[in-house]
């Protein structure tokens, strides 16, 4: 299910623009109406939802393609987890997750296939608890609905949704049925993110003003996957809107920092994006002149830049890129009152450091100048410490600040892999979280608020760059929410 062929999916693009998508993906003449305040909900709220506890949780899992098969292979080695059934159009890829889970002396799963609803057969069944969802992005909101309908909580793949209306439909759903609809931002549990996270908590960057957020991510390549994998469908969406397409790696992070809907949320935002130039030269060079690729349309601008304003007032920039030449970021930007982090490379810079990390600054600098003055003052005299200069050597930062769950988990994360560890960490904080009858840390408002900056941006590009509202997916309970706690 994590695959889908190319003619399928513009006629399934086509049939949801006639329904129900978003004007911003259709046509460059008509605005998503977001609504100035937001539906009233009859449900209750499923912020800091827990469950009962779950002694063994029993998992089902929609596309085990790339991403899934990822998620297959770590939920095989995290206590407490039961892979029950599978599901995807590809027999191959199935087989390759069932492989696996024997392999590490488990029982096979049961496996559905055959068409692109064979997962509504899985969902019937009564002893699975959640369902891991890694399709391409026009399937999450559906499948996320239809496995809280069905009962189970949904771990949905990023984006969680399309359009403003996917986003309310996903929410809606998340407070009737009371059950979990958690986007799994993988970056939120990187070490350095979770330790920016934690410094935030001490203070140590003052009040917080700004952040910067990003993924620049140099992907052309795949549109050389014209029959299956990501670029066999992920490549169409840079003809039908102009934004940024993939907001949430890089402001997942940012937002837990600011307390995005815990204390604070997103008001508005402005957006603007660079010429679309890349990627038709790409399948110039890289395809023959009568090659579909050449026959597209390249809409998306090369790099978009969209600014969000919360109601706090803070900033937040945002940009996309997957398509010109240029090392990979994230960003991961945040400036408060006392100083700042900035990643890609990570680097720090405190007008008022802690004092056992001062008293190490004056104990390093005494060193460097009596080496200076030892070699006869040659060469340029050590400056003394000052937020003027990135301070690039992060091992005394982590020793004061790394996150409680890196400490506990993070060799084990570094072992079972996963871009550097936090796909294993974010899987086994799920489970715990599950087994323990604890709240998520990210739920379906966090869905909401990190994907809707997609189609909105694209409305604001259309809109020569006029803001845009961002729903209150809320309804207002951010104002008394609690913030993301350290977990220990």
């Amino acid at each position: 299910m994590s695959k889908f062929n190319r003619r399928n999916f513009i006629k399934s693009v086509a049939a949801v623009t006639a329904a129900t998508i978003s004007a911003s993906q259709a046509t460059a003449d008509t605005f998503t109406q977001v609504p100035k305040k937001s539906p009233i909900s009859k449900h209750k709220t499923v912020m800091g939802l827990t469950s009962a506890k779950m002694p063994v949780v029993r998992v089902g899992f929609i596309g085990v393609g790339e991403r899934g098969y990822g998620h297959v292979k770590h939920c095989c080695h995290i206590e407490g987890v039961e892979i029950k059934a599978i599901c995807d159009i590809h027999q191959d890829v199935l087989d390759k997750s069932n492989q696996y889970v024997v392999a590490q002396g488990l029982s096979a799963p049961d496996q559905y296939t055959g068409s692109d609803l064979s997962y509504k057969d899985m969902l019937n069944r009564q002893d699975i608890d959640i369902v891991i969802i890694s399709t391409p992005w026009r399937w999450h909101t559906p499948m996320s609905v239809d496995t809280m309908e069905s009962g189970k909580h949904a771990f949905v793949e990023v984006p969680a949704a399309t359009t403003v209306e996917e986003c309310w439909q996903l929410v809606d759903t998340a407070e009737r049925t009371q059950k979990n609809c958690m986007m799994m931002e993988n970056v939120c549990y990187g070490r350095d993110e979770l330790m920016v996270l934690n410094m935030a908590r001490h203070g140590l960057f003052g009040e917080l003003l700004h952040g910067e957020a990003a993924y620049i991510h140099e992907l052309r390549w795949q549109m050389k996957e014209t029959d299956r994998k990501t670029g066999s469908w992920r490549t169409y969406w840079h003809t039908k809107m102009q934004g940024n397409l993939y907001p949430t790696h890089g402001l997942g992070p940012v937002s837990q920092y600011m307390n995005i809907n815990r204390g604070d949320r997103f008001d508005y935002l402005t957006s603007t994006s660079s010429p679309a130039l890349g990627r038709k030269a790409y399948a110039q060079r890289e395809f023959p002149a009568d090659h579909e690729r050449n026959q597209l349309n390249y809409i998306n601008g090369d790099m978009n830049t969209t600014v969000i304003k919360t109601k706090l007032g803070r900033s937040i920039m945002v940009q996309h890129d997957t398509t010109t030449p240029r090392p990979y970021s994230r960003h991961n930007y945040i400036q408060g009152t006392n100083g700042a982090f900035a990643g890609f490379p990570s680097r720090i810079a405190i007008e008022t450091p802690p004092t056992k990390i001062a008293e190490q600054y004056e104990r390093d600098y005494q060193i460097a100048l009596k080496q200076w003055q030892d070699f006869g003052q040659k060469g340029r005299k050590p400056s003394s410490p000052s937020f003027h200069r990135w301070d690039h050597q992060l091992a005394k930062w982590q020793a004061e600040y790394d996150h409680p769950l890196w400490l506990k988990m993070g060799e084990a994360a570094k072992q079972n892999g996963g871009h550097g560890g936090m796909d294993f960490l974010m899987l086994w904080r799920m489970i715990y979280c599950l087994r323990h009858g604890e709240a998520l840390d990210q739920d379906v408002y966090d869905a909401a608020a990190w994907s809707v900056i997609a189609p909105l941006s694209a409305d604001s590009v259309t809109d020569r760059s006029n803001s845009k509202d961002i729903p209150d997916f809320t309804r207002g309970v951010w104002q008394s929410a609690q913030p993301l706690g350290i977990i220990s």
